[in-house]
């Protein structure tokens, strides 16, 4: 097959992929347009999210047979039309899960006991300790919503504390023995901390919004490690300050661009320096998936089901 990386991976995704037989073409730079215009010439495309794959896209790839994404979500990606057109689609959650679940996991802690403003507040030669009196997460009860790869993973990052977690997923039977599963309006009830691991879908941009947020029973702190545009910014803003999300670890932003490689299309958004300026918030740039060990195992995970697709279901 004639193969185009459209995004730097590791190298042995290339090295493997030629010691199969496969020719390999990089293009890291050219736009949407040149790409197009080019795209009826393979077989196959790698792909991160640098821009997205849509019906006239595909419409020109004649040829295609198969989409690589080296990460979890395919919705820069228009899989249905995709699909209709015979193209196999492969994703990676189980590259960066390991990956996102300890991110999660660092970010709740840092959050619980003010590690990022105790730092400032040190470098800047102010000692002050009962202010950055933390929170212990024995004894809490941690929310999940989405239970798949990475909701998974989180939870198993949290198997040595001794911390009650559930889990609310779309999908039956998805607890094990890390979580057990219960209704949302349950999960609402009880829970003290929120982990977000859904994707991005008409159901789940804007979900966490002042009519979600008001429906907590306790008063939580939220983590998002899954996309920006689940949280509703100017609400989570509203809540953080009165207190009903008493803080938030955030490694994806609503405005992010869709290519995830840079911040905002154009200057930073109102609302998005509002949330800036609050003390109880930890920013990360959509780096919860992006480890050394990741970016290793997104690029064997894809070879891995290249060949399980290609290869050995044939016989």
């Amino acid at each position: 097959m004639n193969i185009l990386h459209l995004d730097s991976n590791h190298p042995l995704l290339i090295e493997q992929l030629s010691a199969l037989g496969h020719t390999n073409h990089e293009d890291y730079s050219s736009t949407k347009e040149v790409v197009q215009a080019k795209i009826h010439l393979y077989d196959g495309i790698i792909i991160r999210s640098r821009f997205r794959i849509d019906a006239g896209f595909l419409d020109k790839a004649t040829k295609l047979k198969f989409i690589g994404r080296a990460g979890a979500g395919l919705e820069n990606i228009d899989t249905d039309y995709a699909s209709a057109m015979g193209v196999h689609l492969i994703s990676a959650p189980e590259g960066n899960q390991n990956a996102v679940g300890e991110h999660a996991l660092g970010m709740l802690l840092s959050l619980f006991n003010k590690l990022t403003i105790s730092d400032r507040e040190v470098r800047n030669g102010i000692w002050q300790r009962e202010s950055n009196r933390g929170n212990e997460l024995d004894g809490k009860t941690i929310g999940i919503i989405g239970y798949g790869h990475m909701g998974k993973a989180f939870s198993k990052k949290l198997r040595g504390f001794d911390v009650d977690i559930i889990c609310y997923d779309i999908k039956a039977n998805m607890g094990d023995e890390n979580a057990r599963q219960v209704s949302l309006e349950v999960l609402q009830e009880k829970a003290h901390v929120l982990s977000l691991h859904v994707p991005q879908t008409d159901a789940t941009i804007n979900m966490v919004d002042t009519d979600f947020i008001s429906s907590f029973k306790h008063p939580f702190w939220l983590l998002n490690t899954a996309r920006g545009n689940c949280v509703k910014t100017s609400d989570l803003i509203k809540a953080l300050e009165s207190k009903k999300i008493l803080g938030a670890g955030l490694d994806v932003l609503e405005y992010e661009k869709s290519s995830f490689e840079f911040m905002f299309s154009n200057e930073t958004p109102l609302v998005i320096k509002s949330l800036l300026k609050l003390d109880n918030v930890i920013l990360s740039p959509h780096v919860a998936g992006w480890t050394v060990e990741s970016h290793q195992k997104l690029a064997q995970t894809i070879i891995d089901k290249f060949i399980l697709h290609f290869y050995q279901k044939k016989n």
